[in-house]
């Protein structure tokens, strides 16, 4: 009998299994930014050509490359500055390259990606605990924020010396998977402490994190969102993995198991509960996502690029799909972002207009992007994410995140002088073992 009335039990059971596999396979990474804007050329134009200086840096020799994308890599070698290797980083960074473009007016530091045959990329990825990090009010992903400081060792005297020599060009962080977390502590590390290059405006420095990991916490990742932008395509895996890096890549040969595994946890996670959690590290910044294709169709349709700095929403959801690690690979992501700038262009020449008119449409685009930001900072601050803060009253929130360092001047005398030292002298140890700043007043 007790048989007989357990059975209605475990159909109804098998019914919300049922309801539960076909929900999450009928989730698509469509649903992720669908209420975002659609991106304009003008803001979307230095991704492919930033994809294709990271893709430089694993060739050999830039004057005789060995696996150049369709037209090259854009790169011309006599204005290459410097390409280290992980002899030079001692395999404490990834390799990467810094560039001075005088086409785009930009002075350019590109990082690789993971590499998968090398166990020091993994240490990086494995140095971090949960809550282990504080920074700016916030926490970061600890081994990515030492292995910035060890690329701003190596090149902070040639960024000062380019930044003074071409007061006008822009200085742009960026970088791939283990890179891109490295590029975008490197912009917080820099906005944080301009004055170890001069006193660089903070509207100067800008960061494009592609196929993004997640490193920093949600207030970080709305505050920074000015300077640092993220761009994912399709259904990309790591900005929608929240589970902690380690677990990832000791499974790396059960990866679909592990995603599973983590889909049905985050989806019976509430909201709430995520974004409660200051610990909790995201992907940096403004996202761009490149769509290109709809659930049960294996063709690849014209992508479209969306953007927005979501607060809610943003990249909770990992998707099960077959393209969830290829997705991942910045050949694709040059090839698909190339594809979408080139129908942007089709659908709007902007090489047709008039210069006056392309300046008011910069002056426009970045005032709107003003308005988004300090729309998300609200948002943040009204879903009470902890330790987000409202944009000023009096100014936009550059300005007033660049001036709110007033203990800029006593900090060049009191912090060390390499930016390894500076990073290890913000931070304590607690008697729980976990990092606090030793002087919260110094930083914004």
């Amino acid at each position: 009998m007790s048989i007989i009335c357990g059975i209605p039990l475990l159909g109804v059971y098998c019914i919300g299994c049922v309801r539960w596999a076909w929900k999450r396979c009928h989730y698509n990474a469509g649903h992720d930014s669908e209420t975002w804007s659609v991106a304009t050329p003008e803001e979307f134009e230095p991704v492919p050509r930033l994809c294709r200086y990271i893709l430089a840096v694993y060739e050999d020799d830039l004057r005789c490359p060995l696996w150049e994308p369709p037209g090259g890599y854009g790169i011309k070698p006599d204005w290459l500055i410097a390409k280290r290797t992980y002899e030079d980083t001692r395999y404490r960074a990834p390799p990467y390259l810094l560039y001075l473009d005088h086409d785009h007016a930009d002075i350019v530091l590109a990082i690789r990606g993971l590499n998968l045959v090398n166990q020091k990329d993994y240490a990086v990825l494995l140095d971090n605990k949960l809550g282990q990090r504080k920074f700016d009010g916030g926490y970061v992903h600890n081994g990515l924020l030492k292995a910035a400081g060890v690329v701003l060792d190596a090149e902070c005297d040639a960024l000062k010396k380019l930044l003074e020599e071409y007061p006008s060009y822009t200085l742009t962080f960026t970088g791939h998977s283990l890179g891109s977390g490295v590029a975008a502590l490197l912009a917080m590390v820099v906005v944080q402490n301009r004055h170890k290059l001069g006193d660089i405006d903070r509207k100067r420095v800008r960061c494009y994190s592609i196929a993004p990991a997640r490193c920093m916490s949600l207030n970080l990742a709305v505050k920074y969102a000015d300077i640092i932008n993220s761009v994912v395509l399709q259904d990309d895996f790591l900005p929608r993995t929240a589970t902690p890096l380690e677990d990832i890549f000791k499974s790396v040969f059960c990866l679909p198991c592990v995603l599973c595994l983590r889909c049905v946890k985050d989806t019976f996670t509430s909201e709430e509960r995520k974004i409660q959690d200051p610990r909790r590290l995201y992907a940096p910044g403004r996202l761009y996502h490149i769509v290109e294709r709809k659930p049960f169709r294996g063709d690849r349709l014209p992508p479209t690029v969306r953007t927005a700095v979501p607060v809610d929403g943003r990249f909770e959801h990992i998707i099960l799909s077959c393209n969830a690690t290829s997705d991942h690979a910045i050949i694709w992501i040059e090839r698909e972002a190339k594809r979408a700038l080139d129908l942007m262009l089709e659908k709007d020449p902007i090489k047709e207009i008039p210069v006056i008119q392309k300046m008011e449409r910069k002056q426009t685009l970045a005032r709107e992007h003003g308005e988004e930001h300090a729309a998300a900072l609200r948002r943040a601050v009204k879903l009470a994410v902890p330790h987000a803060i409202l944009p000023s009253h009096y100014g936009t929130f550059q300005d007033s995140a660049g001036e709110g360092s007033s203990g800029g001047t006593s900090r060049k005398h009191t912090l060390g002088g390499s930016w390894g030292e500076l990073i290890e002298n913000l931070f304590d140890k607690d008697e729980s073992g976990h990092m606090v700043f030793k002087k919260p007043h110094s930083v914004v």
